[in-house]
């Protein structure tokens, strides 16, 4: 057993600039992958073939990126280490027709994406960033990163009733943001803005995934600034983790037993039915041609696919200390305690006996402590890219993340700990 790692501040000093580079799926994968190439690793088009060379590739798509590294000596069936995230957040998507507005105010027509807090979005400094698709077919990314949106709350003068009823909305009505004043209302005034901030010559746009986020920098918080407050901690801190943890194992040497990998996909939040997202066929693809790329057979891909782990990291809930009857009774997890182990008897996670073996043996090997999250059996908890992963690809799943409050919150809280706790495990795991 390693002796317990030192906190080191600068792993989550990183997290925030990660965070904070990161409004959109596109750009998370975008900041990964600027880090792994600083690490050695280079990108692969899936248009090309693929060789059996050692060393460090990844594949994006979209709002998804696999990245995985070859370790000398690695065999045709070398079974793989998996870290599974998302890199999607609950957040106001914006629509095909944008423009709108009403009574002289200019708005943004959004959808709701995913399963947000929608009160967390009122009255928040918003900004607007994605994915701008041009006429030549190429695509490039876009980030007014500065307060452009707002979705003003209704006055309490004007409804007296959120004293006694509680706050109600409208996901049609009431969450559409306002961005100016004006009546005259025109088709593409939005995306001739972001084509001149993009740079983008007018007119060159065709097509578009935007959506808003809270321009509030992440910060530390407490008193002894023990705590981190941050927006899309669900599930950018478990990307940015495995991504930390693959760069270090690929940079310690070539004696790895497996292959590791990092496997960050996009839609988890509604489903992970994509082409990008955890129940598409992008993961099982990259494995296999791996194999296939390393002169593998059909028999060597079975034999890595029956020897392969895949972590499955997402955020899970601490004890909230306002609602602590909403929990287990005897599982209460703390911010700071170490990563959660994630239970759940009717499969809503992966994890059995056999997968916490695994990662207590990986956090023993870290010197890091862990911590069991079960749901309160009257509250049936939500569920992660495990089981999919588990049942799409035949591979062993274990469901691990860190415990933090107000998740799919604008805005969700950790202890300033526990990103770098996770990644210190998941290195270990990674290593075998």
């Amino acid at each position: 057993m390693r002796t317990p790692p030192r906190f080191d501040r600068g792993h989550t000093d990183d997290l925030m600039t990660f965070l904070a580079s990161s409004p959109t799926p596109y750009h998370a994968v975008a900041s990964a992958a600027e880090r792994l190439e600083k690490a050695g690793f280079r990108q692969v088009s899936e248009t090309d073939a693929w060789d059996g060379s050692l060393g460090g590739r990844y594949v994006l798509r979209g709002g998804a990126i696999i990245a995985w590294y070859v370790p000398k000596g690695a065999h045709p069936h070398t079974a793989f280490r998996i870290i599974g995230a998302h890199t999607d957040s609950p957040n106001l998507r914006v629509k095909p027709r944008p423009d709108s507005g009403a009574h002289g105010w200019r708005q943004v027509a959004v959808e709701i994406y995913g399963g947000p807090l929608m009160n967390s979005w009122l009255d928040r400094d918003l900004g607007i960033a994605g994915r701008l698709s041009l006429r030549d077919g190429t695509s490039r990314l876009v980030n007014v990163d500065r307060p452009l949106l707002r979705v003003p709350q209704l006055a309490i003068h004007l409804d007296r009733t959120v004293s006694s009823e509680g706050l109600k909305l409208d996901k049609q009505r009431h969450l559409q943001p306002v961005w100016g004043l004006g009546d005259d209302i025109r088709d593409g005034d939005l995306i001739a803005f972001l084509e001149e901030e993009a740079g983008i010559p007018a007119g060159e746009v065709t097509g578009w995934d935007l959506m808003t986020h809270s321009v509030e920098p992440p910060a530390y918080l407490g008193r002894d600034n023990e705590l981190l407050a941050g927006p899309r901690m669900d599930n950018l801190l478990s990307v940015h983790a495995g991504t930390a943890a693959l760069a270090a194992v690929a940079g310690s040497g070539d004696d790895l037993p497996h292959i590791p990998v990092l496997a960050a996909f996009d839609h988890e939040e509604n489903g992970s039915q994509s082409d990008t997202g955890a129940d598409g066929p992008l993961l099982g693809g990259v494995l296999e041609r791996s194999v296939f790329a390393r002169g593998g057979s059909y028999e060597d891909r079975a034999r890595a696919f029956a020897g392969t782990v895949c972590l499955s990291s997402d955020t899970g809930h601490a004890v909230h200390p306002n609602y602590a009857e909403r929990h287990d009774p005897t599982h209460h997890p703390r911010a700071d305690a170490g990563p959660l182990l994630k239970v759940n008897v009717n499969n809503r996670y992966a994890t059995d006996g056999s997968g916490r073996a695994v990662f207590a043996a990986a956090c023993e090997k870290a010197g890091v402590p862990f911590q069991t999250f079960v749901s309160n059996n009257s509250m049936p908890c939500g569920t992660t890219i495990g089981p999919i992963t588990a049942a799409r690809h035949g591979i062993r799943t274990v469901d691990i993340g860190v415990a933090i409050l107000s998740m799919h919150s604008v805005r969700e809280l950790c202890g300033a700990k526990d990103p770098y706790l996770l990644a210190n495990a998941l290195s270990a795991f990674l290593e075998g």
